[in-house]
């Protein structure tokens, strides 16, 4: 299925939730945040919430530092 992530047009096969989108892109779910349609997914709900085709979505990957 296509999805639109953060601008970039991605296949991936599915059925995928966006706690399994989240680790495919090697992230950590507890340092993003998720924009789907936009709205944004609360963290509880990351994989129960399964995409579907053309769904697209903004991550955004907080980094720490000081």
């Amino acid at each position: 299925m296509l999805l639109t992530v953060n601008g970039e047009i991605h296949e991936v096969e599915g059925p995928i939730s966006i706690l399994g989108l989240i680790e495919r892109f090697g992230f950590e779910a507890h340092k993003v945040a998720i924009e789907r349609n936009l709205e944004i997914v609360p963290r509880s709900t990351y994989g129960a919430t399964f995409l579907s085709e053309g769904d697209r979505l903004e991550i955004v990957h907080f980094v720490g530092g000081g």
